[in-house]
C-alpha cells in the first residue's frame, strides 16, 4: 500500500479522439535502482540523468545515503551520487525502509550481505508479505547471518553482513534477476570469483552495469536457455555517468493505447530495447501491431530506440511460456490488447504472476470480466477471446499499479467508460502517467 495516501482515488477512462504526439516515459525502474546502488559502491561521483523519481527508487536513494553515500537531486531526473567504494559502507543509524520496493530491498540485501555491517530491512504492508528467503539463502552461504526475521523469511529482517565474504557458485532455484543480482553484489566484496548459474536467463541489467562501472564479468551459455555469470571480487569500481533509458514496462501503456484507439499515431522516445525486456513488442508485432523501431543506439550500457506506434487491427495468437521472463510485468496490458484483437489469445505459463504485488493473474481476469470481455484461466494459462469490449465496469486494482494503468488504457477504447477503484499507487512506478496520457489526447480523470 502506498504510504502517502490511505484514501482510494478512483479514476475513469473514456473513449475519445485518436492519440497523437511524441513522449518519453520515465526512466527504467531496474536501471534507476541499480544506478544509485553502483554509485554507492563506486569511488568518485556518478552523474545520473533520466532517473525514475517514483517512490520505490527514492527509497533506494535513501538507503544509499544511510549506507554512507552522498546522494543529491540536481533537477528533474538529474542526480549525483558520491560513493564510498566497495568495502567502505557504514552501518546505517536506523531501519532501511523500502516502502513497496521489492527490487531495491533485495539488491541492497546483497550489498549489505557482502559487507561487515548490520542493517534492518523493512517496508510497507505489501512488501512485508513478499518472501525474502530466496535472497537470504545464498547470502548465508557467503557468510552473512540472519539475526531476526518475520515468519517465513519476511520483513522486517535484520541482516548481519559477512565479516569475510566467501565466494560461491550458486545455482538459482528460479529465473530471478533479483536473486542473481544480490549474489553478484555480495560477491564484489569477496576474494576470487563468485558465480551464479541460471537454467533460464533472467534480465541482465546488473551484469551490464557492473561492466559499465569497470568490474570484470564473464557471461557464458549454460544449457539451452541458461547462463553462467562470474564476477571477480574486489574490483575498483569507478564512477561513470548513467543515462537511464525509458522504461519498456511503462512505455507498454501508451504503446497499447495507441494500437487500440482508432486513428492513433505516436512516437515513444528512447525506450530500452534490451532483448530480455522486449517480449511485449515481439508479441504485439506477431499480433499484427504497426510498430516501427527507429534510431537504435546505446545509452548507459543498454540498447535503446524510438518506437513509432500506429493503430490497426490485431489478431489473437498463442504466446509461448518461455517468453514469460522477458515480459512478466507486461501481461496485464497484453491482456488488454488481446481483448481488442480478433480471435483467441492464449498466454501460457504465468505462474510467476501469482506472486507479484497481488495475485496479478486473478486480478487481470476479474478486470477483463468487469469490462465484459470473455476470458478464463486454465492452470497457469490466461485465455482471452477478443473482439467487442463493452467496458462500463470497475476493475479492482488490489493496490497494484500495473492493473490500474492497464484497465485505464482499456477504457480509452471500450464502448462504455471503464473505472478503476484506486489510482493512488500508480505513483510507485509511473507518477506522470495521467498527465502524459492527457498530452496525447487521452480522456482519463
Amino acid at each position: 500500500m502506498s504510504s502517502h495516501s490511505a484514501t482510494p482515488q478512483p479514476l475513469i477512462a473514456r473513449r475519445g479522439a485518436s492519440l497523437a504526439g511524441r513522449l518519453r516515459v520515465p526512466g527504467d525502474k531496474s536501471i534507476s535502482h541499480r544506478s544509485l546502488i553502483f554509485g554507492l559502491l563506486s569511488a568518485g561521483e556518478t552523474a545520473i540523468s533520466g532517473l525514475l523519481e517514483g517512490e520505490d527508487v527514492l527509497r533506494t536513494a535513501d538507503a544509499a545515503r544511510a549506507l554512507g553515500a552522498d546522494v543529491e537531486r540536481l533537477g528533474e531526473g538529474r542526480w549525483r551520487v558520491r560513493g564510498v567504494g566497495i568495502g567502505g559502507l557504514s552501518r546505517p543509524a536506523g531501519v532501511l525502509d523500502f516502502g513497496n520496493a521489492g527490487t531495491g530491498s533485495r539488491l541492497m540485501m546483497g550489498v549489505v550481505g557482502g559487507h561487515p555491517i548490520t542493517a534492518t530491512f523493512d517496508g510497507d504492508a505489501s512488501l512485508r508479505k513478499r518472501p525474502m528467503r530466496r535472497i537470504l539463502d545464498p547470502l548465508v552461504k557467503m557468510g552473512a547471518r540472519v539475526v531476526s526475521e518475520a515468519e517465513g523469511g519476511r520483513c522486517p529482517i535484520t541482516l548481519e553482513g559477512a565479516r569475510e565474504t566467501v565466494p560461491i557458485v550458486y545455482e538459482t532455484p528460479v529465473a530471478s534477476a533479483q536473486i542473481k543480482s544480490a549474489v553478484l553484489l555480495a560477491g564484489l566484496n569477496a576474494p576470487g570469483r563468485t558465480t551464479v548459474v541460471e537454467n533460464e536467463a533472467s534480465r541482465d541489467h546488473t551484469e551490464r552495469m557492473l561492466r559499465h562501472f569497470g568490474a570484470e564479468v564473464s557471461v557464458e551459455p549454460h544449457g539451452i536457455h541458461g547462463r553462467r555469470i562470474t564476477v571477480v571480487g574486489h574490483p575498483e569500481l569507478t564512477a561513470r555517468p548513467v543515462v537511464v533509458p525509458a522504461d519498456p514496462s511503462s512505455a507498454a501503456f501508451p504503446l497499447v493505447a495507441a494500437l487500440i484507439v482508432p486513428g492513433s499515431d505516436i512516437v515513444l522516445e528512447g525506450v530500452m530495447m534490451n532483448p530480455l525486456r522486449t517480449g511485449l513488442v515481439t508479441t504485439l508485432m506477431e499480433m499484427g501491431a504497426d510498430i516501427a523501431v527507429l534510431d537504435r543506439r546505446e545509452e548507459g550500457g543498454e540498447d535503446v530506440a524510438d518506437l513509432r506506434v500506429r493503430a490497426g487491427t490485431l489478431k489473437g495468437i498463442d504466446v509461448p511460456a518461455e517468453r514469460a521472463p522477458s515480459m512478466i510485468d507486461e501481461y496485464p496490458i497484453l491482456a488488454v490488447a488481446a481483448a481488442f484483437a480478433e480471435g483467441e489469445t492464449v498466454m501460457r505459463g504465468l505462474h510467476e504472476l501469482r506472486v507479484k504485488e497481488s495475485d496479478r493473474l486473478e486480478a487481470v481476469l476479474a478486470g477483463l470480466r468487469a469490462a465484459g470481455v470473455d476470458a478464463e484461466i486454465a492452470g497457469d494459462d490466461l485465455i482471452v477471446r477478443g473482439g467487442r469490449v463493452p467496458g462500463g465496469g470497475t476493475a479492482a486494482t488490489h493496490l497494484d499499479h500495473r492493473i490500474a494503468m492497464s484497465f485505464l488504457v482499456l477504457g480509452l477504447a471500450s464502448e462504455k467508460p471503464m473505472q478503476v477503484d484506486d489510482g493512488t499507487m500508480i505513483a510507485t512506478s509511473f507518477p506522470t502517467f495521467v498527465p502524459l496520457m492527457h498530452g496525447l489526447g487521452a480522456n482519463i480523470g
